[in-house]
């Protein structure tokens, strides 16, 4: 799948309606409703709160047809200019082989969101065959470095090209904290995907999966333990999903326990085991995942990894 087959939606433009969903986990607190619409509107566009997007069902936003209800309607309705998920949690899987995905290809518009809400971008690239936006939920706060990239990709209609870099803080010689590491180095080309590793695990031998032959995958996790991520990549590495891949781009990992009651491996040798053997550009600690400052990234369009530098560039525009 190359990103000339894709759909680029209309750029976000200053009054643009945003509709705010939560097809997953519930929001818990009210203020996270609040800041939802209080961000939009300091991006100055219009919010639009899905009617079911505060209501709880265990540890899901309401039922699935609730969810899935207000998710659909979202993309079927001709005011709306894109559609914000609030969070991520648990709970796109479960409505993910009822989203109407005919109606964002009838009419493509943005969808934004990370971590469980991978599932829907990856469905939507494959089913609909629309860029999607893997960047923040609509309830995080905003820094100026997450603002920055995302309005660079969702609201210029022109190739990002190359993404910024968190800052060294200052006085620190060689920090550890947003450092990018090199663990093969190259350059390499291609259509950019991924997303939280759990859920495109979950995706493999579905419909909802885009093929992964010369991409540059991308991926990042929150709270799992070192050996749960070697099982996951050991999947992937079985059922063929590594073989053809052009370069790794990974993310952040954060909350990663590493030791068993057996002892403890380095994050870069897991990686090493699975990517190592493939001989191909592959780079780890990129602002990807649940952090706040982080990129927003078009699904399905080219970009370009620098392994050695640590850089990646987009090369196409997400947007029209």
């Amino acid at each position: 799948m190359g990103s000339k087959s894709l759909v680029r939606p209309r750029r976000l433009t200053p009054g643009a309606t945003i509709a705010l969903v939560a097809p997953a986990g519930p929001l818990l607190e009210r203020d996270d409703l609040t800041r939802a619409v209080a961000l939009c509107r300091a991006l100055d566009y219009e919010p639009r709160l899905a009617p079911a997007a505060g209501r709880r069902h265990g540890y899901l936003a309401g039922t699935d047809e609730e969810r899935l209800g207000d998710l659909n309607a979202a993309l079927r309705d001709p005011a709306v200019d894109a559609i914000w998920c609030i969070r991520g949690g648990f709970g796109s899987t479960r409505i993910l082989h009822q989203v109407d995905f005919e109606a964002l290809a009838a009419r493509p518009r943005p969808l934004i969101g990370f971590s469980d809400i991978t599932a829907l971008l990856l469905g939507a690239v494959a089913g609909a065959g629309v860029v999607t936006f893997h960047g923040p939920v609509a309830r995080a706060s905003m820094p100026g470095f997450s603002r920055l990239h995302f309005e660079r990709v969702l609201a210029k209609a022109e190739a990002p090209g190359r993404l910024g870099r968190l800052p060294e803080p200052p006085g620190v010689l060689v920090p550890r904290a947003d450092r990018i590491a090199t663990l093969r180095g190259g350059v390499a080309e291609g259509p950019l995907l991924g997303g939280n590793l759990t859920l495109l695990q979950c995706l493999i031998g579905t419909r909802f999966l885009p093929a992964l032959d010369g991409a540059i995958l991308f991926l990042e996790d929150v709270g799992e333990d070192l050996y749960r991520v070697d099982r996951m990549l050991a999947h992937l590495r079985m059922t063929g999903a590594l073989d053809r891949l052009a370069g790794v781009a990974v993310g952040r990992f954060t909350e990663l326990k590493r030791h068993m009651n057996d002892g403890a491996l380095g994050f870069d040798e897991v990686l090493e085991t699975y990517f190592g053997p493939l001989g191909i550009p592959v780079a780890y600690g990129f602002p990807i995942g649940h952090i706040d400052d982080q990129w927003t990234l078009p699904l399905g369009v080219r970009a370009r990894l620098d392994a050695d530098a640590g850089e990646l560039d987009i090369l196409e525009p997400g947007v029209a």
